[in-house]
């Protein structure tokens, strides 16, 4: 594997590799499953992850996942789905965060963001998505300087975020790959704090696939990185959902899990004994618990891998969506984080190994989405 990362470092525009902070920028729905998974996380990893929560509603139990994050991470907050008024309240809040800054803010929506900037750590987060931001070089460069004209920023306080949006195949990792180049070789223009390059990797849904036995998708996401990260640019991802607005990995209410593994998700979505959804999940969660990619740690890997033992153990009563999405999401991080920092992670001799993986005994079961 590649290194990681290359510590950060302000250089002058216009040369030499990309600062990236060495963290993991995960992005992730401000919802009750991902906070909760953030609230469990591991003190160690704090300093190394930097969170950016998509918010698309400000109701109580989004409110009391923020005020409950562990002190000493520092999320950035993306409003630009609320409404002007209703993302006005995040920074009332009282809760240490970094706002997120899309280029086509409304200038009064670019002010609040500097108010926010200047309220805590005097850092804000620009947000590029490949996708909808596709002007040129010199069109992008007059797009962030209104961001730092409007905010009282300069490019030093600011964290690039290059968003690719979905990658879920081949042909949209051979399409995001010289995107991403153009946009990375424009970056160095500017001293920025730090960039970072971010992808979903699972499908908008996991509903057709199939059930009773782990399904194995590739994330695509982390190969589009690893092709990029010798330019120095900082990994970042969707978690266990996807880029499209609103989805999450239990697609059709079944038991599901989406579990990392070594460059790759295992999919389980379980029907059987029938019953309660509590005593499906609770023979899903026996499989996992046997199967190869099972982490040698196992409940001490993460929380998340602690409440899936709990259950294969004992069943420890009925589970939600949220809670699929928590302990998921809580394996996931501590995974990423791993993996970033070793270049042999746990599980495999490395992150794209060869061969044929298997499960009980039978080849896995590999399913790369139709576009």
């Amino acid at each position: 594997m590649v290194p990681a990362y290359v510590g950060r470092a302000v250089r002058p525009p216009g040369g030499g590799r990309l600062a990236a902070d060495p963290v993991y920028r995960p992005v992730l729905p401000g919802r009750r499953g991902e906070l909760e998974a953030l609230g469990h996380l591991d003190p160690a990893a704090l300093p190394l992850l930097a969170p950016i929560l998509v918010l698309s509603t400000m109701d109580g139990s989004v409110v009391d996942g923020l005020r409950r994050l562990p002190e000493g991470l520092l999320p950035a907050v993306d409003v630009s789905a609320l409404p002007e008024e209703t993302a006005a309240e995040v920074v009332r809040l009282g809760v240490p965060l970094v706002p997120v800054i899309g280029l086509a803010d409304a200038d009064r929506r670019m002010l609040a963001h500097g108010l926010a900037a200047r309220a805590y750590a005097r850092r804000a987060v620009v947000r590029l998505r490949t996708g909808q931001d596709r002007a040129g070089p010199d069109a992008t460069t007059a797009a962030v300087e209104r961001v730092w004209r409007f905010t009282g920023l300069v490019p030093e306080q600011c964290d690039l975020l290059i968003d690719a949006g979905d990658v879920c195949c081949p042909a949209d990792v051979r399409q995001a790959e010289p995107r991403a180049r153009r946009l990375l070789d424009w970056a160095r223009r500017h001293a920025w704090r730090s960039v970072t390059l971010a992808a979903g990797g699972l499908p908008p849904s996991l509903a057709r696939l199939p059930t009773d036995e782990p399904v194995r998708l590739p994330r695509w996401d982390w190969l589009l990185w690893q092709r990029l990260a010798e330019l120095g640019v900082g990994y970042g991802d969707y978690g266990v959902g996807c880029a499209a607005p609103g989805s999450a990995p239990a697609g059709d209410r079944l038991p599901t899990v989406a579990y990392t593994g070594d460059a790759e998700w295992w999919v389980y979505r379980w029907s059987r004994r029938g019953g309660r959804g509590d005593e499906r999940f609770a023979d899903l969660c026996r499989e996992l618990v046997a199967a190869p990619h099972w982490p040698a740690a196992g409940a001490a890997f993460s929380w998340g891998d602690h409440e899936l033992l709990r259950r294969a153990r004992r069943g420890a009563g009925a589970s939600s969506a949220a809670n699929w999405i928590a302990w998921s999401t809580s394996h996931h991080l501590a995974y990423v984080l791993r993996a970033l920092a070793d270049p042999a992670p746990e599980g495999g001799p490395g992150p794209w190994r060869t061969g044929r993986d298997t499960e009980r005994g039978r080849p896995a079961r590999r399913i790369t989405p139709a576009r």
